[in-house]
C-alpha cells in the first residue's frame, strides 16, 4: 500500500498533460521561461545574501567606530576605570554600555532588557556582535579598553530597521526585475522560436500544395538554414521516393490494364457468342474451355507482372519452349481474318519461363497485327548470346523522327491513327525481358513494314 501512495494518480497526470503545450514553440518557450527562473532564483537569493551581510557589516562598523569613539573617554590608566566627562557626551552616551571587572559603570536610559543582553554580551568578553529583537531588531557590538589597570568593556547599540528595510527593497527590487526579465524572457522566446519555425510553416504549406508525381518544386530549391536545408533534403529524398512508387504503381496499373484488355476481350466474345445463338454441349465445352484459357491467362500475367515488380528479377526462373510457346501465343490472339501469322524456326529453348515469353512477345505480336496489313511473321533462331525471337510485319512502319521515343512509357506515334492502345506494350516488354537478362530492340533499317528482335538467354 506505501508504494501507491507515491506513484502519481492517473487523474493528475492527464491535467499535467492538458497543461503541458501542444505545439513546439510553446514547449520551447517554457523550457527557456523554466530555465530563466531556475537562474534568476539562483542569482536572486545571491544577491540577497550578499546585500544583507553587506549592510550587517556596515552596522557592524558602525559600532565599532561609535565604540572607538566611547573609549576614548574612558581612562583605563589608574587603579580604576573612570570615564571622563567632554562636552558630547549625551550623544557619545547614546545606545552605549561601559562595563570594568564585570560592573557596570554607565548605561543609556530606560534600557530595560536590553541591558540583560549587553550583560551577556559583556560576560563573553572579546570583540562580539549579536543581534536582539527588544522593541524592534538591534544590533551590539562589544569592544574591549586595555590599560594599566584593569581593561573595560563598551558595547554600543544600534537600530536594524533602516537596515531591514534597505533589504527588504533590494528583495523587492530585484524581484520585480525577475518578473520582467521573466517576461520578456518568454516574449522574446516565442518570437524567436516563432520567427525559427516560419521556414518550417512556409515547408508544410508547400508540401500541401504541391503534387509529388508532377510538380517540379522541391525544398532544396530555396535558401534555409543549416539545420532546416538538410531537413529539406531529406524530404526532398522522401518525395523523390514517393513521386517513384507512384510513378511505378501508375505503370503497374497501366500495365495490367493494358495485358489483361486481350483475355477479357476473348471472355467477353465467347459470352456473347454463347448467349447470341443455341449450342450444342460440344459447343458450350468449347466455349468454357476457351473461358478457362484466358481466365488462366490473366492469372499468369497477374503473376508475372507482380512478381517482376516485386523484387525487379524474376522470381520463378526456369525455360520455356519457345516455339510451341509462339503458336500458342498466336492461337489465342484476337487477329483479324485477312491477316496471316506464320510461325517458324527450329526447336529451341529460352532460359525464361513459358508465361513471362508469353508477356514479352505478346505486345510486340499485338502491336505487329494491329499495324500489318495482310503478313506478320515470327522467327525464332539460335544467336551467339542466346535465343533470339523477330516479330515482322508489312506495315508501314515506325516514323524516324518518332524511333527514339518508341520505349518510353506512354508514348505513341500517332495518336489520331484509329488503333487503340495506350503507349504500354513496348515499354513493357522490353521492361520484364531485360529482368531476364535480355533485351528488346528496334531495327530502323528494316523496309518495308517494321521488325523488333527479342534477345533472350538460352534455356
Amino acid at each position: 500500500m506505501s508504494g501507491d501512495r507515491h506513484r502519481p494518480r492517473p487523474a493528475a497526470t492527464a491535467f499535467l498533460r492538458r497543461l503541458a503545450p501542444r505545439t513546439l514553440r510553446g514547449r520551447l518557450s517554457l523550457v527557456a521561461l523554466t530555465t530563466a527562473a531556475l537562474l534568476m532564483l539562483v542569482l536572486t537569493v545571491a544577491f540577497n545574501a550578499v546585500a544583507q551581510h553587506r549592510l550587517q557589516y556596515q552596522a557592524d562598523d558602525e559600532l565599532r567606530t561609535r565604540a572607538a569613539a566611547v573609549a576614548t573617554t574612558i581612562d583605563t590608566t589608574g587603579a580604576s576605570v573612570r570615564v571622563l566627562e567632554t562636552s558630547h557626551d549625551a550623544l557619545l552616551d547614546t545606545n552605549v554600555w561601559i562595563y570594568a571587572g564585570g560592573r557596570l559603570l554607565e548605561e543609556p536610559p530606560n534600557a530595560g532588557r536590553l541591558t540583560r543582553v549587553a550583560d551577556s554580551l559583556a560576560g563573553r568578553g572579546g570583540r562580539r556582535c549579536v543581534t536582539a529583537d527588544v522593541g524592534g531588531p538591534l544590533r551590539l557590538c562589544a569592544l574591549t579598553v586595555s590599560g594599566d589597570g584593569s581593561g573595560a568593556i563598551v558595547i554600543t547599540a544600534l537600530d536594524l530597521s533602516p537596515y531591514r528595510s534597505s533589504a527588504d527593497t533590494l528583495l523587492l527590487g530585484s524581484l520585480t526585475l525577475d518578473v520582467v526579465m521573466l517576461a520578456c524572457t518568454y516574449a522574446l522566446t516565442r518570437l524567436a522560436v516563432g520567427r525559427a519555425l516560419r521556414p518550417v510553416r512556409a515547408m508544410t504549406d508547400q508540401a500541401t500544395q504541391w503534387s509529388a508525381v508532377t510538380s517540379a518544386e522541391r525544398f532544396g530549391h530555396t535558401r534555409h538554414p543549416a539545420e532546416l536545408a538538410r531537413l529539406g533534403s531529406s524530404l526532398d529524398a522522401i518525395l523523390d521516393r514517393i513521386r517513384t512508387l507512384l510513378r511505378h504503381e501508375r505503370r503497374l496499373t497501366g500495365e495490367l490494364s493494358h495485358e489483361l484488355r486481350t483475355p477479357l476481350s476473348r471472355i467477353i466474345a465467347e459470352l456473347d457468342w454463347w448467349r447470341a445463338h443455341p449450342r450444342t454441349a460440344g459447343q458450350t465445352h468449347a466455349s468454357h474451355e476457351v473461358i478457362a484459357e484466358a481466365a488462366r491467362s490473366m492469372r499468369a500475367i497477374c503473376d508475372t507482372l507482380l512478381d517482376d515488380v516485386r523484387d525487379g528479377t524474376l522470381t520463378a526462373p526456369g525455360t520455356a519452349e519457345v516455339l510451341p510457346t509462339l503458336r500458342r501465343l498466336t492461337e489465342v490472339l484476337d487477329a483479324s481474318r485477312h491477316l496471316a501469322v506464320a510461325v517458324g524456326g527450329p526447336p529451341l529453348k529460352a532460359g525464361v519461363p513459358p508465361a513471362l515469353l508469353e508477356r514479352i512477345v505478346s505486345p510486340l505480336l499485338v502491336n505487329a497485327c494491329r499495324y500489318a496489313h495482310a503478313e506478320v511473321a515470327v522467327r525464332a533462331y539460335r544467336a551467339p548470346d542466346g535465343v533470339r525471337v523477330d516479330v515482322i510485319d508489312d506495315g508501314p512502319g515506325v516514323p524516324a523522327a518518332f524511333a527514339g521515343q518508341l520505349f518510353e512509357p506512354g508514348r505513341r506515334a500517332d495518336p489520331g491513327d484509329g488503333h487503340g492502345g495506350a503507349g504500354l506494350g513496348l515499354p513493357l516488354a522490353r521492361r520484364l525481358a531485360r529482368s531476364a537478362g535480355g533485351e528488346v530492340a528496334y531495327d530502323p533499317a528494316h523496309a518495308p513494314g517494321a521488325r523488333f528482335v527479342v534477345s533472350l538467354p538460352a534455356g
